[in-house]
């Protein structure tokens, strides 16, 4: 059963988008700028089970595509976004991307993309309870008579706009992205209700571990990776901010990874401490495969009875239209790790 007020909060206000753990592992749902970023053909699938403890389960699956055209300098990409809010609230949009990369100089490349989604959102009303529905005796009357929802629509869709920029050289990145940026109305109700816009900056520094690492990197060929790699990422959203921050240790075939999730400088509208998550990672690297699992343990006041948050990831890159020790001039790979 969902209250009345959690339903009326879940149709009308200004909600916050999914989050992935595993950012980097999502790259064109980070930021149109990714698109392309493999120098190579692409394909990618994610999945969130958040708080799966809770009768509140938000569940969150992925689907991408991106391309690499060496002659124009240009990516392009498609992603596919489903959430599920309670089981009764969905949200799914589809967006294509388009990226530029710009080399700067020999070791310095900039990236700039766009992205026009169509998103659907829809809600089951028949399978919601509301307070008006019950007495002391128990359920009362089978429809709510509150004005407000009577006649208040199951579907909405929209158009979305977003767009990204992208920095690095090939040990050290910097991105920012704006989601939402038309900020398009969401409501089912009768009401303004503007999707806010999502923030985003991330960045980052990789440390070879090895002299083969070190002149992959210096060289833009990569092929038994060993790395030490320190990133943060931190997002803002109407009221809400979050910030990301942690560790991923490189030794092919295997990825190991520690973050914590957080803004303790910034207490909640409570005065609480604003902690959230610690993030654990492992992952596999092997011949364009990527595969990683990432457990978020709630340090929120919440406590560990949600069950946390348990994700995974999958990609692979095809093998490029070019011999892999013939990437042209104006294409620098990325250093950001894939987890």
């Amino acid at each position: 059963m969902v209250c009345l007020c959690s339903i009326v909060t879940l149709l009308s206000v200004r909600a916050q988008d999914p989050q992935y753990s595993q950012f980097y592992a999502n790259p064109l749902y980070l930021s149109p700028a990714f698109a392309g970023s493999a120098l190579a053909p692409r394909v990618g699938v994610n999945y969130r089970n958040q708080w799966p403890a809770l009768d509140a389960t938000f569940v969150t699956y992925s689907a991408s595509f991106d391309y690499y055209f060496p002659r124009v300098n240009s990516g392009v990409g498609i992603i596919i976004n489903r959430d599920q809010q309670f089981a009764k609230l969905n949200s799914t949009d589809i967006g294509a991307q388009y990226a530029y990369q710009l080399q700067l100089g020999e070791r310095v490349a900039l990236r700039a993309g766009v992205q026009l989604a169509f998103a659907t959102r829809n809600v089951n009303f028949t399978d919601l309870n509301f307070g008006d529905q019950f007495t002391n005796d128990g359920l009362r009357s089978l429809v709510t008579s509150d004005p407000s929802l009577l006649g208040a629509g199951e579907n909405i869709s929209y158009f979305d706009f977003s767009s990204g920029g992208l920095l690095y050289s090939d040990r050290a990145w910097l991105g920012v992205s704006g989601h939402h940026l038309n900020q398009p109305s969401q409501s089912f109700l009768d009401r303004d209700s503007r999707l806010p816009i999502r923030m985003t900056v991330h960045a980052g520094y990789k440390i070879p571990l090895d002299d083969e690492t070190r002149q992959g990197l210096a060289m833009n060929v990569l092929d038994r990776e060993k790395s030490l790699s320190f990133a943060g990422l931190y997002k803002a959203q109407g009221k809400f901010d979050q910030f990301d921050v942690g560790t991923y240790l490189t030794y092919e075939p295997v990825v190991f990874g520690l973050w914590y999730r957080g803004l303790p400088i910034k207490p909640t509208e409570l005065g609480l401490n604003n902690n959230d998550a610690l993030i654990f990672l492992a992952g596999f690297k092997q011949a364009g495969l990527s595969l990683g699992y990432s457990y978020d343990l709630t340090i929120s006041n919440l406590g560990t009875s949600t069950g946390g948050a348990h994700e995974i990831s999958l990609s692979y890159e095809f093998a490029p239209p070019q011999p892999k020790r013939r990437v042209p001039r104006s294409a620098r790979k990325l250093p950001c790790p894939r987890f």
